[in-house]
C-alpha cells in the first residue's frame, strides 16, 4: 500500500472539514447538556442547535421550521415515503426510477413487505445518457399516486434529473413529491424558495463533509406529515429521539462551507474532472463515458474499460494509493453490474469495467496526474491477462494497444 493517498470516492463519503471538526468538539465535553433542558447550560446548546438549522436552511432556499434533523439519508427517505401513504392511506402507487440508490430502490421494491398493503411500484426507466423522458413520467402519474421519489443527482454517473419540472407536474396532479439530494446538496445551487413543489428533500451529512450518523428532511411546510420515529416532542414532535448535537452542530458549519465553496466546486472541480475524464479517454482504448457529458455533478465521472473487471482495477490502484468505485458504496459487496448502469444499456463487456471517481474541493492537479499516470498501464496490463479481451482483439498480443482492424 502507497504511503500517499489520492481519494477521489467522494460520492461514497467524504473527509469531516477541519473547521466542522472544530465546531464538533466543544458538545462533546465542555457543551454536553440536553438542548430539551430547562437550565441554562442545557439551553446554550439548543441556541446552537438553531443557528445550524438556519444554516442548513440558507443552503437549500429553505425556513428553519421546514428542517427536520434525521440519523441519515436512507431514514430520511424513508421517513418521506412512508409519511406519504400514511397521510394519503387510499393512494397505493409510488413513482421512482430504476436508477435510485438502494435507500430507495429496495424500500420501494419491498413496500409490501414493510405496510402489509399491495402497492404498485412504476419504476421510470433512463436512456443510455441516463436521462429520464419528461412524457413518460408525466404518462405514468394516476389519480392513485400517492407520492414520487426521484434522486436529484445520480450518485453512480452524476447525472442530474429536472426534478422541478417534475415536481410541477406532480403538484399539478395532486401527488407528493420527494427527492433524494443527498448527492447535490453542496454541489450544484439549491433554491426551494424557487422550486416550491418539492415537498420532501434528503440530505446527508457525511456527503458534503460533516460527519456520519446525521442527516435532515426537508418538508415543505403545509405538507401533510406523519412521523417515522415517534417518541419525545424534538423537532416539534416529528421526529422522536435525543438530538445528535455534535454532529447537528458539524453539519451547519460544513452547510456553510458548502454554500462559500460552491463556485470553486463548479469551476475548479469541474475542470480537475474534465482532465481526468479527457486523460482517461484519450489514453485508453475502448473507454466510454456512462451519464450525460454536461447533465451533471461537477465531481463525477463514471468511466467503463471494457474487457476488465472493476473490482481487480480497484486493487491494483489501491496498491498505488488511489480510492476510487466501481459504483454505490452501498451496492459495492455485489458481483452483479451496477443496476444503475444496466439500467442505461451499458454493454455487458464495459458495465464490468466501470470506476468512478468523484472529487471533492480538496482534490489537485497532482493528484489528476498520478492517476493518469497509474491507471493506463492498470488496464493495459489487466488486458493482457484477460481471456475476454484476447479473445475479442486476437492482435492484441503482448500490448492491450488494439492491433486488429476493429
Amino acid at each position: 500500500m502507497s504511503a500517499k493517498v489520492v481519494y477521489m470516492d467522494n460520492n461514497a463519503t467524504t473527509r469531516v472539514a477541519p473547521e466542522v471538526q472544530k465546531a464538533m468538539v466543544p458538545y462533546f465535553s465542555e457543551l454536553y447538556g440536553n438542548p430539551s433542558s430547562m437550565h441554562t447550560f442545557g439551553g446554550q446548546v439548543g441556541g446552537a442547535l438553531a443557528e445550524a438549522r438556519e444554516q442548513i436552511a440558507n443552503l437549500i432556499g429553505a425556513s428553519d421550521d421546514e428542517i427536520i434533523f434525521t440519523s441519515c439519508g436512507t431514514e430520511s427517505d424513508s421517513t418521506a415515503i412512508f409519511s406519504a401513504l400514511q397521510t394519503f392511506p387510499d393512494k397505493r402507487h409510488i413513482v421512482t426510477t430504476r436508477v435510485e440508490h438502494p435507500a430507495v430502490k429496495n424500500l420501494c421494491e419491498n413496500i409490501d413487505n414493510l405496510t402489509g398493503h399491495k402497492h404498485k411500484v412504476t419504476q421510470l426507466p433512463v436512456d443510455r445518457e441516463g436521462m429520464l423522458d419528461l412524457q413518460r413520467y408525466e404518462e405514468s402519474l394516476t389519480d392513485d399516486t400517492a407520492i414520487v421519489s426521484v434522486m436529484w443527482a445520480n450518485n453512480e454517473t452524476g447525472v442530474i434529473f429536472p426534478v422541478a419540472a417534475m415536481a410541477e407536474i406532480a403538484k399539478s396532479r395532486g401527488i407528493l413529491f420527494h427527492t433524494d439530494a443527498v448527492q447535490a446538496v453542496g454541489k450544484i445551487p439549491i433554491d426551494l424558495s424557487r422550486n416550491s413543489s418539492i415537498d420532501f428533500l434528503s440530505i446527508s451529512g457525511h456527503k458534503l463533509h460533516a460527519s456520519k450518523g446525521i442527516g435532515v428532511l426537508y418538508v415543505r411546510r403545509g405538507t401533510p406529515f406523519a412521523p417515522f420515529l415517534i417518541g419525545g416532542h424534538q423537532e416539534k414532535g416529528r421526529r422522536g429521539g435525543t438530538e445528535n448535537v455534535a454532529a447537528i452542530i458539524g453539519l451547519g458549519k460544513a452547510c456553510a462551507l458548502a454554500g462559500a465553496r460552491l463556485e470553486d466546486e463548479n469551476t475548479r472541480v469541474r475542470a480537475l474532472r474534465d482532465r481526468l475524464e479527457k486523460g482517461l479517454l484519450e489514453t485508453i482504448p475502448h473507454s466510454m463515458l456512462n451519464g450525460h457529458r454536461t447533465e451533471r455533478l461537477p465531481n463525477t465521472t463514471s468511466v467503463s474499460f471494457e474487457f476488465v473487471e472493476g473490482e481487480a482495477i480497484l486493487l491494483h490502484l489501491d496498491r498505488f494509493g488511489i480510492c476510487a468505485s466501481s459504483g454505490s458504496a452501498c451496492t459495492s459487496g455485489s458481483l452483479e453490474p451496477s443496476h444503475v448502469l444496466r439500467a442505461m444499456g451499458v454493454p455487458f463487456t464495459a458495465a464490468h469495467g466501470s470506476i468512478r471517481f468523484s472529487l471533492s474541493v480538496y482534490n489537485t492537479e497532482d493528484e489528476v496526474d498520478f492517476i493518469l499516470e497509474k491507471l493506463p498501464p492498470v488496464i493495459a496490463n489487466l488486458r493482457d491477462l484477460s481471456p475476454f479481451w484476447k479473445g475479442n482483439h486476437p492482435g492484441a498480443v503482448g500490448s492491450s494497444q488494439c492491433k486488429c482492424s476493429c
